[in-house]
């Protein structure tokens, strides 16, 4: 594979933000980390990337994709979003913010931080902070009378 200058210069963009999270930048972590950032802010799951990586061209296991996913977790590079129980999505976008989840399409939308505000929180227990408040909003299609 022959790299360009745009894609080189990606690619050693990537390795760097990989070594400043306490990462080593293997070829299958550079790879996916590439996949992963190269949209922007988004939110997939496993299943999502590795079907992205296997039409990129990329040739991981759907396990190297989970366990990828996972240690850019644990590294804070990005953020788990359990809005179902059979199915979690990983959120590019680390920033405090919520989601919109649309049953029946499986998407995750985030909503503009300017648009909701959260008050009264309960009390942490003593020695605990809240160190982060997930707000998911379910919305569906409305029904046609």
């Amino acid at each position: 594979m022959e790299l360009n200058g745009d894609t080189a210069h990606a690619i050693v963009d990537i390795e760097t933000r990989l070594r400043d999270y306490g990462l080593r930048p293997t070829r299958q972590r550079v790879a996916l980390a590439d996949l992963l950032f190269a949209k922007g802010d988004r939110h997939l799951t496993v299943e999502e990337l590795h079907e992205e990586a296997g039409a990129a061209g990329v040739p991981v296991s759907l396990a190297t994709v989970y366990n990828t996913l996972h240690q850019f977790t644990e590294a804070g590079l990005i953020r788990v979003l359990a809005i179902e129980s059979a199915k979690t999505y990983f959120d590019t976008n680390i920033s405090d913010h919520h989601h919109f989840f649309v049953e029946g399409r499986n998407e995750v939308l985030d909503i503009p931080v300017s648009n909701l505000q959260i008050g009264n929180l309960p009390q942490a227990p003593e020695g605990m902070e809240i160190a982060h408040v997930d707000v998911i909003i379910r919305l569906r299609e409305k029904k046609r009378s």
